[in-house]
Formats: structure tokens, C-alpha cells, sequence
């Protein structure tokens, strides 16, 4: 039995629903993946980073042994509100520090999840992945150009 054969053998054996529920299973998992790692993100930049260690990082070490440190000047953003891995005007240094932490993690989803739905939408679908997607939805009996659910396709 060659390939497509056997796809037709085991795809007229499935039911309508078992198709349409395997179809849909990638992009629930998907947003299942997403939004742990957006949980756990949140987690990190806002509650473990606040007993992260006060000490200077290596570069700061270096410069204070080499005697260079106090050379430092303040960047042209020193004044912004997130300047410094904390939120200005919050006396709570952890509270500052896990605040920041959470609204940079937020505005990290939000540019690169446009852009990556940017990008997914404006590629170009090509002709084969079109077909079989119209000859899943004609053996669902949801006809050619919808996708898993029966809804057409925006």
C-alpha cells in the first residue's frame, strides 16, 4: 500500500469530530506553551529577581579593581522611568526591581508577538499547503477553504 493509500485508509476510519479535535490540538498546545512561559516569566522577573544578589556584576567588579568606576557617566535614558532595572518613584527596591522586570517582560511579548504575527500572516501560503488543507475540510465535510472548526478562513 503506497502512502497516500494508507493516509486515505486511515482518514475515511476517523470520524468527523476525532478530525476536527486533531486539527485543533497544535494550536491549543501551542497557547498552553505560551502562556506557561509567559507565567513563568512573570514569575522570574517579578518575584525571583528581587533576591537576586545586590553585589556589583563582573563588569562593575573589574572596574573597581582596575580603578576606572568612578570614570562612569549616566547614558542619555539615566532619566527615564525604567532607567536602572527599577521603576522611579517606588521606595521599595524589590517591589521597584520586580515591577520593571514584569512591564519589560510585557512590552517583550507585545513586540515580538506583532511581529511574529506579522510575519506568519504576511507570507505567502503556498499552493500545496492550501490543497491539503481543502482536501481535510472536504473529507470533514466542511468544505474547500475552511480550516479545523469549519470556519472559514480570514
Amino acid at each position: 500500500m503506497t502512502r497516500s493509500a494508507a493516509a486515505d485508509a486511515t482518514s475515511s476510519t476517523l470520524t468527523e469530530p476525532t478530525v476536527r479535535r486533531v486539527a485543533a490540538r497544535p494550536e491549543r498546545h501551542n497557547k498552553v506553551f505560551v502562556g506557561l512561559g509567559l507565567f513563568v516569566a512573570f514569575v522570574l522577573a517579578g518575584f525571583v529577581s528581587g533576591f537576586a544578589s545586590s553585589s556589583p556584576d563582573g563588569l562593575e567588579k573589574v572596574a573597581a579593581d582596575k580603578g576606572f568606576i568612578y570614570q562612569e557617566k549616566d547614558h542619555s535614558f539615566a532619566d527615564w522611568p525604567l532607567a536602572g532595572y527599577a521603576v522611579s518613584g517606588i521606595d521599595n527596591e524589590r517591589l521597584a526591581g520586580g515591577l520593571a522586570g514584569v512591564i519589560g517582560v510585557s512590552i517583550a511579548f507585545v513586540v515580538f508577538g506583532a511581529v511574529f504575527w506579522g510575519v506568519t500572516r504576511l507570507r505567502p501560503r503556498s499552493a500545496s499547503a492550501a490543497s491539503e488543507r481543502d482536501q481535510a475540510a472536504e473529507r470533514t465535510g466542511a468544505g474547500p477553504g475552511a480550516g479545523a472548526g469549519g470556519a472559514p478562513l480570514a
